[in-house]
């Protein structure tokens, strides 16, 4: 992360700048009167002195040259110590008219010639370690190619980097050929001879781009060797550097994120959220509390996972709910006790090889859980819940799948009175916990092989943070009844996903081992069942067509289950689609 300017340097330049004010107005009077200076004008020399160089350091500071890294000295700086010069000497030679007791004798000459004198020393001070950085051949500072002129890398170019930037493109034609702090703006296909004349060893991308483009950079610069990719963004408003992850090559930004719809829906209003700790339910807090929630109640079974994400709550209020939404009187309380307007149900045991080994569990917390929630929210008048599915939820094909599915079929068929109960349906996201892409990760730091089941399994994935924005644009537009799909894009192979975490990691020694697929796994993933989808006023997001089921006969075929010594074939009873892949006894 890259810090202000530090009081340190600030001073190291005040310190030198007060010697070179007293070197060029001591030079001033000399070249004014050739070497023999009258003495009735030198006794007012140090008044004249710590007047104007007082004067030019306020103005420094208020045209924020202090601030600058002068490694990177350019026409922008430059115009700025003009300009603080100016002022400096201006608002001089008023008071000198103003008080002219105070500093006559004094010449105008002598001002204009140290006027000049100071720019040109100063400036001096200042270029040479940009002279100094150019003229070393100094390997400790990699050479570094941006990509985009914007306004992260105007920042850059003012920041205390660990690397020299040699060239700049971009993909704006209009932009070709003109000049940024210096340096020529060249065109983006010109990419691998740059890269080559200028010894390039590093990028640094400056400007978003869209998934397209991103993905075939990478791999026209994975071709030249070059692995150091960077992502410039603003954080906290600061430029920060991070580099460039899988997630942000298989990244689905939605196009239509209505963010004032989301902020009508959350702003001022008190939102109960289960699985508060989880990568989603984590997320979503973070979302709520960003579009103004009044109150966020964060239900959690986990201590630590609700304690990690309470701490990076802070405008928003909390409370801390630590229970199992399994729980139907501890769950009636809370729901009593804060009367939330808005639930959003995330809780949930989704690892499918965990609920293939533990069927009771996975039925009890997922179904009973659910159906919990959905009946608390419509007996304490809820206004709307939006519960969280999954693509296993189509055809399934593990327990995990099926649960789900029941879920769905139930927030579809109760009788919901005043609130309104909405689903929506995605795939996979990057990074959530016990995901392939932490899993890669792990496994790559390590040393060992990249473990894939199939060379043939693909999945769907989308960044938490948009899946999440996403499920709360569905909450916003949905007045009940919906089963809410959103746009996951292309399916990705997950072998392709592993060579470009092995390519970005850098190593060449990392193998990948194909491991068979898991009890229950598919090999692809789909987000319809036969259901017709309907569109929205929004591409990202599309509905499902609704299967009745008897709210009754649901309601006694949960029961049921939960009674069955055979919970699968239970299971296939009311998901007739369900096509179990179990070759473990449960």
């Amino acid at each position: 992360m890259f810090k202000p300017t530090s009081s340190k340097r600030t001073l190291f330049f005040i310190f030198f700048d007060f010697f070179i004010f007293l070197g060029t107005l001591f030079l001033a009077y000399n070249l004014r009167f050739n070497f023999d200076i009258p003495s009735s004008f030198l006794e007012n020399f140090f008044i004249v002195f710590i007047y104007i160089s007082l004067l030019k350091i306020i103005f420094f500071s208020f045209f924020k040259i202090y601030s600058v890294s002068w490694r990177f000295f350019s026409l922008g700086e430059a115009k700025k110590l003009l300009y603080a010069h100016i002022a400096a000497y201006g608002l001089f030679w008023l008071s000198y008219y103003t008080f002219p007791e105070i500093f006559a004798p004094i010449s105008r000459s002598i001002l204009i010639i140290d006027l000049f004198l100071s720019l040109i020393f100063v400036g001096l001070f200042r270029v040479s370690k940009r002279l100094l950085v150019e003229g070393s051949n100094d390997r400790s500072l990699k050479k570094t190619l941006l990509i985009g002129a914007s306004i992260f890398a105007q920042t850059l170019f003012k920041q205390n980097n660990n690397f020299y930037i040699s060239a700049i493109v971009d993909d704006d034609e209009a932009l070709v050929d003109s000049y940024f702090s210096d340096l020529k703006i060249q065109k983006l296909d010109d990419i691998e001879l740059i890269v080559e004349n200028e010894s390039v060893r590093s990028v640094v991308i400056t400007k978003e781009l869209n998934q397209k483009l991103l993905t075939s950079l990478y791999k026209r610069l994975n071709k030249l060797g070059i692995y150091d990719i960077k992502l410039a963004i603003l954080s906290d408003k600061e430029t920060i550097l991070k580099s460039l992850t899988v997630e942000d090559l298989l990244a689905r930004r939605p196009k239509d994120l209505d963010k004032a719809k989301i902020e009508e829906f959350v702003k001022d209003k008190i939102i109960l959220i289960t699985g508060a700790g989880g990568s989603i339910g984590s997320e979503l807090c973070h979302q709520c509390e960003r579009y103004g929630a009044k109150k966020l109640i964060m239900v959690d079974n986990s201590e630590y996972n609700l304690y990690q994400v309470s701490q990076k709550m802070k405008d928003v209020e909390t409370s801390l709910i630590m229970q199992s939404v399994t729980d139907i009187d501890l769950l009636e309380e809370t729901f009593k006790l804060y009367r939330p307007q808005i639930v959003i149900h995330a809780a949930a045991y989704k690892h499918v090889p965990l609920v293939e080994a533990n069927v009771y569990e996975g039925i009890f917390n997922n179904i009973i859980g659910t159906k919990n929630v959905i009946d608390s929210s419509i007996r304490n008048n809820v206004e709307k819940l939006i519960m969280i599915s999954t693509d296993k939820a189509v055809r399934p094909t593990n327990v995990m799948g099926a649960t789900k599915r029941i879920c769905e079929l139930y927030a579809q068929n109760v009788i919901p009175n005043d609130t309104e109960i909405v689903s929506v349906r995605f795939g996979n996201v990057l990074g959530s916990s016990g995901s392939v892409v932490p899993k890669f990760k792990s496994q790559i730091e390590n040393g060992q092989s990249v473990t894939v089941t199939h060379p043939d399994i693909t999945r769907y994935f989308m960044l938490i943070p948009e899946a999440c924005e996403l499920v709360l644009q569905a909450g916003a537009i949905g007045v009940g009844g919906e089963l809410f799909i959103l746009d996951m894009g292309e399916p990705v192979k997950i072998v392709d996903l592993a060579r470009k975490m092995i390519e970005l990691s850098g190593r060449d020694d990392i193998s990948i081992e194909f491991i068979g697929l898991r009890p229950g796994e598919k090999l692809y993933e789909e987000l319809l069942i036969d259901e017709s989808d309907t569109k929205t006023d929004y591409e990202s997001i599309t509905v499902a067509h609704p299967t009745s089921y008897d709210i009754d006969k649901l309601n006694r075929d949960i029961e049921e289950l939960l009674a069955s010594k055979n919970k699968i074939d239970k299971l296939k009873e009311i998901v007739p689609e369900f096509n179990h892949q179990k070759n473990i006894k449960i």
